[in-house]
């Protein structure tokens, strides 16, 4: 591999929702999803990371009704997740765990982090000329049990 593009992104939470905030969500999504259309057109090993605020399928939030009102979970952003995974980025963690539950994500309350009650909104997205080098993948998880941890833990891939 002579050169990678590692995209790291950040996309709105959108909530409340309906409302402002969701429509500028979408909005941004669609944008995105033009820019990540271009990156895959040329063919070039590209990541793109990051905060999606997406749990694209009910596998990536514990089984709970609390989040049904949440934009991240709301079936606009997740049909938005699915087309991107659809036009040919590979989601590495749903490649490499199948249908395992694993969450990057963990609120702060109700001890959601020691009863494992995630969401998984952090995503490792590769294209096709990556899809093949693709050795592992994971979320540290054990990080977000330290003191004054971030309420997301670290993903990662490892490409050959």
């Amino acid at each position: 591999m002579n050169g990678l593009i590692v995209g790291c992104i950040y996309a709105p939470n959108g909530n409340p929702q309906p409302g402002p905030k969701f429509d500028y969500k979408m909005k941004w999504l669609s944008r995105f999803a033009r820019h990540a259309a271009k990156l895959r057109r040329q063919d070039h090993p590209t990541i793109i990371a990051g905060d999606y605020n997406v749990a694209p399928t009910d596998l990536d939030i514990y089984p709970t009704k609390s989040w049904v009102k949440d934009a991240l979970v709301q079936p606009e952003p997740r049909k938005a997740f699915k087309k991107l995974v659809e036009s040919g980025w590979t989601d590495t963690i749903r490649e490499l765990y199948g249908d395992e539950r694993v969450y990057t994500f963990w609120t702060y309350w109700r001890n959601r982090y020691e009863r494992n009650d995630g969401l998984r909104l952090d995503h490792l997205l590769v294209s096709k000329a990556l899809k093949s080098k693709l050795v592992a993948g994971g979320v540290d998880a054990d990080s977000r049990g330290e003191d004054g941890a971030s309420d997301h833990a670290p993903a990662w891939v490892e490409l050959k």
